[in-house]
């Protein structure tokens, strides 16, 4: 009885994890797992949808869904969903939320951005943080400090900036 169960056990695991490869090469993956990269279960040139875990330090190119690790690095497209991680860093894009201690968003945040230190290149949202750092804004800051490079109600200041 136990060796039957233990058998099906075993076959259904293992249908499942070819299920998963067996996807078009192309296709986003549903899952990654990294200890630090380039050791991590698929590539950073597959896009992920679905859930990444970065136990030291992951890279990919895009991804959809939810980011969690020590250091999460979305390398060159855009970021869909919430990033939660000591160090973040999206080179092009993020819509959804940023938490951590840095946050780096190298194009546009859509979204909230919250942590220690914020940076982002154009922000469409919130950053919330003790350092808010952007070149342009539409939205809010609230923190220590609050650098709006272009268009903020001043280039810094203290506890609240934006632009609306």
């Amino acid at each position: 009885m136990q060796t039957q169960r233990a058998a099906q056990t075993i076959a259904l695991a293992v249908l499942f994890s070819a299920a998963l490869l067996a996807r078009p090469a192309h296709a986003n993956k549903p899952i990654n797992l990294s200890l630090f990269a380039p050791v991590q279960l698929f590539s950073e040139n597959e896009p992920i949808s679905g859930f990444r875990f970065n136990l030291i330090y992951g890279r990919t190119r895009s991804m959809k869904g939810l980011d969690l690790g020590l250091v999460n690095h979305i390398i060159a497209g855009p970021f869909d969903g919430v990033q939660l991680g000591l160090v973040n860093v999206a080179q092009r894009s993020l819509s959804g939320w940023q938490h951590g201690g840095v946050g780096i968003v190298r194009g546009q945040l859509k979204g909230v951005q919250t942590g220690v230190v914020n940076v982002a290149q154009r922000v469409r949202g919130v950053q919330f943080g003790a350092v808010n750092i952007t070149d342009t804004i539409y939205g809010i800051q609230i923190g220590l400090v609050n650098v709006i490079k272009r268009g903020g109600w001043l280039p810094v200041m203290v506890l609240v900036n934006g632009s609306l």
